[in-house]
């Protein structure tokens, strides 16, 4: 993946948006479809009816093509004319109101269909009743306007077919009276007869025209359709309204929830690990981990965690040992892909060894990884540098995987401590030479600068990020941390925000044994048929009822402790020095199998008093010490009840059959 270039959004960022704003965007949806029915109910109704008028012509036929009419009918004068103050007039004392007549032509409208001589018209009111008495008022008020205007045309026509026709009979009686003076062989009576007929043309043809306009009678229109109660209000519309409320709260939601994801800077998506300039080298699925979780080998988790071994592996150097895992962000994130990719790489039948760095505050905060792997908390690193233990001491083999060794940070550590103590990179360099692979497990870079003292001593660095926790700027800084010590980065591991297991929650106790029953780096078959071999001074079973000692003449006493946390002392007979081949002693269990932290009874001695107290810190659900003389190569002490012990004090128990 090339880190320089820009991730583009794709319909994966879309729909991922949606998944995670989807309330935002539904909250402003719902907000828009209220406010339109809010805005809908506080409308006022309004009632339409419509009167369909059939307009003809006064003395001549209509030519009606394409839309409108030619001729001496203009449809588009006529709509404006039904709208007049002199039709809205007549309209009003045909309903008799007291309405002005310029407000009561503001509720009517007019429509010309296409191709047609009708006018659609149109009147608004408050009630039923009053839209259809409106309506019809308006069109017998247009069609007497328009009657009364061509009557009065008619009775101008007709009043000047009479004056021309009296003044067509007094040239005829001068012409007739000049025609009696005259000789029958007078000249002029030739054009004198001539003018008569012309005259009485004339005459004959007004009389004509003035008979048949005597005799019309004038129609201006008539209603094809008249007016209908109607049903319903024409507004508002509560479909229309309720639509565009929710349109535009859809789309207010979507642009409110862009802009949420843009001031966000937190990690939604792998994608947004790339936008910031780092490379993902795995990204594990939904479901939310908890902070105790081994992934299974087998499963989606150990997959993903076995191509991180893959790209790691084919990403380092034939001299490089040692990779710092670091988180971008405060939180559990780098404990838990630092463990997962020690076991992973355990799994490849390599010495490898997983190195606690990242002091907490607190004992009982320190011990994420002994509570992951089965170990104990205590010796650990802080120890190591201290001088208080030896590194093989303090370096303890995880159960069932023989190739992986846990150093925690241990129980006094402090981040000052660590990175003060001039030891840190003699040990670091010791691991390193005698493992394949040093896995070094380091605070975030946001907590402060020693995830970047730390990985200035590893060969390659990841970054552990996690969804919805941390930030874009973080996993930027984080990278220029690493960039600036000249650590190589190999990339980063995006996985969603790690949700804490509580005591007696199955998520707590399977995250605990997943070590124990079959970790993602554990052997394969054919290890697990034949089993690690058990170190020196394993004793095997434990004889019913005996109180089991370590090689070194150290004695345990036989007791039943309740859960909680226990301060356990072993007494050593021998008095001089430390034994490394002490064999981890497994805690019993209470609950069908639950193994908790595991005590090491080698520890340094003193001499001149015969004996050494070591203190060891377990984390117990319910322990019976009888039973803790069995090495994990033994395998785990079980009893007919499905794994409880039934040792007690003075009482009967011992190992299971």
């Amino acid at each position: 993946m090339d880190a320089s270039r820009p991730v583009s959004p794709d319909l994966s960022d879309h729909l991922g948006l949606l998944r995670r704003q989807w309330w935002v965007v539904l909250a402003l949806l719902v907000t828009g479809l209220a406010a339109a029915g809010v805005v809908t109910s506080a409308q006022t109704r309004v009632y339409e009816s419509s009167t369909s008028v059939l307009v003809q012509p006064a003395g001549q036929d209509t030519n009606v093509v394409g839309g409108r009419t030619r001729g001496d009918i203009n449809l588009d004068t006529e709509a404006q004319l039904v709208r007049s103050t002199a039709v809205a007039t007549g309209a009003a004392e045909l309903l008799r109101v007291d309405t002005p007549a310029d407000e009561l032509a503001h509720d009517v409208s007019v429509k010309v269909p296409a191709n047609t001589s009708v006018l659609v018209i149109t009147f608004a009111a408050g009630a039923p009743e009053a839209a259809r008495a409106g309506s019809h008022a308006f069109a017998e008020a247009y069609l007497r306007n328009r009657e009364a205007s061509a009557r009065t045309d008619l009775d101008t026509q007709i009043a000047a077919l009479n004056s021309k026709i009296k003044e067509l009979d007094a040239a005829l009686v001068q012409i007739n009276g000049r025609l009696a003076g005259l000789s029958a062989g007078s000249p002029q009576r030739a054009n004198l007869e001539s003018q008569r007929a012309t005259t009485q043309a004339q005459l004959n043809s007004m009389t004509g025209k003035l008979n048949e306009l005597t005799t019309a009678t004038v129609s201006a229109g008539r209603i094809i359709s008249d007016a209908r109660l109607p049903a319903r209000p024409s507004r508002p519309d509560t479909l229309l309204n309720l639509a565009s409320g929710g349109m535009l709260g859809l789309l207010l939601g979507l642009g409110v929830a862009a802009a949420r994801e843009r001031l966000d800077r937190r990690v939604r998506a792998g994608s947004d690990v790339g936008r910031a300039g780092v490379p993902v080298l795995a990204e594990l699925g939904d479901r939310t981990p908890g902070v105790d979780d081994l992934h299974q080998p087998y499963g989606p988790g150990g997959h993903t965690y076995y191509r991180l071994r893959n790209e790691v592996l084919a990403s380092l150097g034939p001299d490089d040992r040692i990779v710092v895992v670091t988180g971008a962000s405060r939180g559990s994130a780098s404990t838990l892909v630092a463990a997962n990719l020690a076991a992973a790489l355990a799994h490849t039948g390599t010495e490898v060894v997983l190195v606690g760095a990242n002091p907490t505050d607190s004992i009982a905060d320190a011990a994420p990884l002994a509570r992951l792997f089965g170990v104990a908390p205590t010796p650990g690193l802080s120890e190591v540098l201290a001088g208080k233990v030896d590194l093989d001491t303090a370096a303890q083999r995880a159960p069932r995987n023989p190739w992986l060794r846990v150093l925690t940070t241990g129980g006094t550590a402090t981040a000052g401590g660590l990175l003060r103590s001039p030891y840190l990179g003699e040990v670091l360099d010791r691991l390193s030479g005698g493992t394949a692979y040093v896995v070094l497990e380091a605070p975030s870079t946001a907590s402060s600068a020693d995830a970047q003292s730390l990985a200035s001593f590893a060969d390659a660095a990841i970054i552990a990020v996690e969804l919805r926790r941390t930030r874009r700027p973080e996993v930027s800084d984080a990278a220029r941390q690493l960039h600036r010590v000249g650590t190589p980065l190999l990339g980063a591991v995006v996985m969603p925000r790690l949700t804490p297991h509580r005591d007696g929650e199955p998520g707590a106790r399977e995250g605990r044994t997943a070590a124990a029953a079959q970790p993602a780096g554990g052997p394969g078959r054919a290890d697990r048929k034949s089993g690690p071999a058990k170190r020196p001074g394993s004793r095997g079973n434990a004889a019913r009822g005996a109180t089991p000692s370590t090689p070194d003449g150290a004695r345990v006493a036989q007791l039943d402790l309740t859960a909680g946390t226990a301060l356990i002392r072993t007494r050593t007979g021998t008095g001089n020095g430390t034994d490394p081949a002490a064999p981890d002693v497994p805690t019993g269990t209470a609950d069908g199998g639950h193994h908790g932290s595991v005590a090491r009874t080698g520890g340094a001695g003193r001499d001149g008093d015969g004996g050494v107290d070591t203190a060891v810190l377990h984390r117990l659900d319910r322990v019976t010490l009888a039973e803790m003389d069995r090495s994990p190569a033994d395998g785990w002490p079980t009893t007919g009840d499905g794994g409880r012990s039934s040792a007690r004090t003075g009482g009967p128990g011992g190992p299971g059959r």
